[in-house]
């Protein structure tokens, strides 16, 4: 049986976007409620009944809460343009090494709006 789990986080952060033209809203400071799924995908373990333990994922995803909860993106190293789509890569490209079953990080900018990225 081939399952997914998703481990959701949260954080506040401010952001602009260089890449909009000028007049452009996002151009100017804002800030958003973010909402970040994690997306991991494997065979269920028959011995344990469980992909993988919830916490572990929690573990993984801590330090990356904290370095983006109340911050400026644009200040972030690799987040100086820090669109939803550059934001789920680079968490992407910092869980991935240490959680070879990501499937998929989706980044949830809005209610209404997301990103999508994974293999």
């Amino acid at each position: 049986m081939h399952v997914r789990l998703i481990k959701s986080f949260t954080f506040e952060a401010a952001h602009w976007l260089p890449c909009f033209p000028e007049g452009h809203k996002c151009r100017r400071m804002h800030g958003h409620s973010f909402r970040v799924d994690v997306v991991v995908a494997g065979p269920l373990d028959p011995q344990k009944g469980y992909l993988m333990d919830y916490g572990d994922i929690k573990a993984l995803t801590g330090p990356i809460e904290r370095q983006l909860d109340h911050y400026c993106l644009n200040e972030i190293p690799g987040l100086e343009n820090p669109t939803s789509e550059m934001i789920a890569k680079w968490i992407w490209d910092r869980l991935k090494p240490q959680l070879p079953a990501l499937a998929q990080v989706v980044v949830h900018e809005t209610c209404t709006s997301r990103c999508e990225y994974g293999a």
